[in-house]
């Protein structure tokens, strides 16, 4: 059987196609491919891929460019950015990619981690290469990142008064840098992203359980929680269950004590939805436990953001204590 041959375009090269180029030799179809690099459509018209060139997107045809005129394709409905070659080629290879580098994982689990991984490391690539700015503004920045993926690929290309270069290894090169950062991305997402997601949809799966507000949340250890927190508010919001926004989520220490610990207004600020009591804040021990009326109080920091009791029932008597409060 002839060796297939995955086609993309000679000459500066750069992320999203040296991405795309690991990805297909990722899958069955593609794993001992050959790749030419090339825009002479005579040649491309005999590749068995085609990407990030050639004016064609057709997956049954596997031709994968992003450059032509009415090209407004997208991973799914939710997203805006237009895919580049890397995005079209996740989009259609990566549940299979998943399979292969992740195939202990049950299907719903892996499902979750495809849309994931795409918001997480393509979806940056489609956009740059695109053009796409990541703030709507007409400041310009105060500073410029010169050390994202993308601009480390576009680093590996020959220099302009390099005698000699040789484009091949470079573009080799692009290809197992870009690859290597997606397969420790997979893997750190499998490892621990996804356990902290389970934990923490366990947990705000129980809170009737805990309180019949549904605005407490209980985690069985401590771990990430804010990014599925916000996840899983905005996927019950679209369902048939009741939706409440969560107010405190309580989790355990290293000391054994627990946290209990008042929801940000967003992911990357710091007001919160409902801060603890403002009579509580900057006290601790026994003024604090006076205050609050139970005792084993250990402090609440100044800002209300967080409280810790030694002990769960406590930190539990503190959440519900504050979500009666009206300061």
């Amino acid at each position: 059987m002839a060796t297939k041959r995955i086609g993309t375009h000679d000459g500066k090269f750069h992320c999203d196609e040296a991405f795309a180029c690991f990805l297909l030799k990722l899958t069955d179809r593609f794993k001992d491919a050959t790749i030419v690099r090339t825009r002479d459509e005579s040649i491309l018209s005999n590749m068995d891929c085609v990407v990030d060139v050639g004016g064609v997107y057709d997956p049954k045809a596997f031709r994968f460019d992003h450059h032509q005129r009415g090209f407004f394709e997208t991973f799914s409905e939710k997203y805006s950015i237009p895919l580049s070659s890397a995005g079209l080629v996740y989009k259609h290879f990566g549940r299979e990619i998943l399979a292969k580098l992740l195939p202990d994982i049950e299907d719903a689990n892996r499902d979750i981690l495809f849309e994931h991984l795409y918001d997480s490391f393509v979806e940056e690539l489609d956009a740059i290469d695109n053009g796409v700015n990541a703030y709507d503004t007409d400041v310009p920045p105060k500073y410029s990142v010169h050390t994202h993926l993308s601009a480390r690929v576009g680093s590996l290309n020959p220099a302009w008064n390099e005698s000699n270069p040789d484009e091949e290894a470079a573009f080799h090169k692009a290809m197992s840098l870009a690859g290597n950062e997606f397969i420790e991305c997979v893997r750190k997402t499998a490892d621990i992203w996804l356990p902290a997601r389970n934990i923490v949809k366990k947990g705000f799966e129980s809170r009737a359980s805990v309180d019949d507000s549904l605005e407490i949340v209980v985690l069985e250890t401590a771990c990430p929680w804010k990014a599925h927190l916000y996840a899983l508010e905005e996927e019950n919001a679209q369902g048939s269950q009741e939706s409440k926004s969560i107010k405190y989520v309580l989790y355990p220490r290293k000391d054994g004590s627990w946290s209990v610990q008042a929801v940000s207004v967003t992911e990357q600020g710091f007001k919160s939805r409902k801060p603890l009591p403002s009579s509580w804040r900057g006290l601790r021990d026994e003024a604090l436990s006076s205050v609050v009326g139970i005792p084993d109080c250990v402090f609440v920091h100044a800002t209300g953001f967080i409280g810790v009791h030694k002990h769960y029932e406590g930190a539990l008597t503190m959440a519900r204590k504050a979500l009666q409060t009206t300061e």
